[in-house]
């Protein structure tokens, strides 16, 4: 957050520019690096493989999602011996760090899915 101040504390964070959380948080948010952590959380799995598990996902953006979730030591790539060659995603122990928070957001937005829609009708018919 870049003020020192710690995770949990009442006063609000503030966010600065050069907060190294920021790209991380862009990261962790996307909805594509969710789902492809998610996809990837009990085994090693192949691009095509990937793909299929995440529905309208273009090869573009996996391949995006992918390099940036390997930049960030969350997944690592491998190259298959095989013909023709392979390659397969799996999660690092960073990655896999992150499998409680994620499923901990997951439950909350099932929980709340119904509330969220509420207010979105209610906003919306505002306009």
């Amino acid at each position: 957050m870049g003020d020192g101040r710690a995770i949990g504390s009442r006063e609000a964070p503030e966010f600065r520019v050069d907060c190294p959380s920021r790209p991380i948080l862009d990261q962790i948010a996307d909805k594509w690096s969710m789902m492809a952590l998610a996809v990837l959380e009990d085994e090693p799995r192949r691009f095509n493989d990937i793909k299929r598990r995440l529905e309208g996902v273009t090869q573009r953006v996996l391949t995006h999602t992918l390099r940036r979730l390997e930049r960030n030591g969350m997944v690592e790539r491998r190259v298959l011996p095989t013909s023709p060659v392979g390659v397969e995603y799996a999660l690092t122990p960073l990655g896999r760090s992150l499998r409680e928070p994620f499923w901990q957001l997951l439950e909350w937005t099932l929980e709340h899915s119904g509330e969220v829609e509420r207010a979105r009708r209610a906003y919306d018919g505002e306009r």
